[in-house]
């Protein structure tokens, strides 16, 4: 079967007999050529194995197949740790310092743990599914999501060097992720959450995010150079962000989706936010030389530094106890404007928009209940008006 001697593809099949604790065992082997070396020009070969010389002859005969039509890969002995650390050097070098740190610890914590010492060609889609169920055993679901995320970009990496043929995590089953319930704040709520807040350090940045829908990092981060009082315009570039490690430094980050977009809050807002320049003013000029506000922030301490997300969430928690809500959080102030902005009449897509989702699908999964209600709402106020003009008649 051999092309010709040298030839790539050329191979040839002879039987081994060797002897093991006195027992005569027989295989065959065949050796192709697959190429030649780029460095040294030498001819490359591979070997093959089977029981029989019918198997071994199959096995040439795939290889040189593959070789004549180019879709021939030597075999990497490389192990999933391995690629995983290349992969992080080589392409993890233009993403957010958080994500990168999400990466890696999820490889750390949990794909090198359970499938990083598997050889890399060898891995197969069972390897991956047994590797996500046991997962699911003691994880949450969006977690084993988001591991699937990062060892499904890994792997497709792999198969874009023509280290892998095909992806073998795309053949994986994933649990169902179900969305946790959102408990925005009703009317009444929103009210009586105002009226907590009055008095407190953080009533004004607070208030903001609950008619505005900010994300806490964006708000925070928030800068006087993005904000156009005269024109009633807020523009969302950038994000308040902490360092993930110990004694980590807060520092500005592009927002969620490295999307900037600007928003028209109520003029009630806009009152807010004047009302601010005007008290950081005064603080300014009562901390004299100890003020430093170096990126120009609109939430400052009285010497100009950033607010510290968690204290103000402390301050909210309080505030929302005393209302009876002691669940809530920071994001739900952003779940309460969205879900009051469409029942006010909001279209999806102005709603996305203002709250910086990717898409209004998006924003339909997390708020569609609320319209779904608002039919039902729709449906029963018809109702009521057929109802009245049939007794009318």
């Amino acid at each position: 079967m051999a092309k010709g001697k040298g030839a790539a593809g050329g191979g040839s099949i002879r039987k081994k007999t060797v002897l093991r604790d006195g027992k005569e065992y027989i295989y065959w082997e065949g050796r192709v050529t697959v190429g030649r070396d780029p460095g040294t020009g030498r001819q490359k070969q591979r070997s093959f194995y089977g029981k029989t010389q019918k198997e071994v002859r199959e096995k040439i005969q795939a290889a040189a197949a593959a070789v004549d039509n180019g879709t021939y890969r030597d075999p990497v002995k490389m192990t999933v740790a391995a690629w995983l650390g290349i992969w992080q050097e080589a392409y993890l070098v233009d993403i957010k310092p958080l994500t990168l740190a999400a990466y890696q610890a999820a490889i750390r914590n949990h794909i090198i743990p359970g499938l990083g010492a598997a050889q890399l060609v060898k891995l197969q889609p069972h390897d991956i599914q047994l590797f996500y169920n046991r997962l699911g055993e003691k994880l949450s679901a969006k977690t084993v999501h988001n591991v699937h995320g990062i060892l499904h970009k890994a792997l497709q990496q792999a198969v874009k060097n023509g280290i892998l043929g095909t992806n073998p995590a795309a053949a994986c089953t994933l649990p169902k992720h179900q969305r946790p319930e959102i408990r925005p704040l009703d009317s009444e709520q929103m009210r009586q959450l105002l009226s907590a807040l009055e008095g407190d350090p953080f009533e004004a940045p607070l208030t903001m995010a609950l008619f505005t829908g900010l994300r806490e990092g964006e708000l925070l981060g928030l800068t006087w150079d993005c904000v156009d009082l005269d024109r009633g315009v807020v523009t969302i570039c950038q994000q308040l962000q902490k360092q993930k490690k110990a004694g980590g430094k807060y520092y500005l980050a592009p927002t969620k989706n490295s999307k900037p977009r600007t928003i028209t809050p109520a003029p009630f807002v806009v009152e807010i936010l004047r009302r601010q320049r005007a008290h950081q003013a005064e603080q300014r000029l009562i901390a004299g030389p100890l003020w430093f506000n170096p990126d120009n922030l609109v939430w400052t301490n009285a010497t100009g530094g950033h607010l510290v997300p968690y204290t103000v969430f402390r301050h909210l928690k309080d505030a929302a106890a005393s209302i009876g809500r002691p669940d809530l959080r920071v994001h739900d102030l952003r779940h309460s404007y969205a879900v009051a902005a469409i029942r006010a009449g909001d279209d999806i897509k102005t709603v996305q928009d203002t709250l910086g989702h990717a898409t209004a699908a998006f924003t339909l999964d997390v708020y569609g209940h609320v319209t779904e209600e608002m039919k039902q709402e729709s449906a029963d106020r018809m109702e009521k008006f057929i109802q009245m003009r049939v007794r009318v008649k």
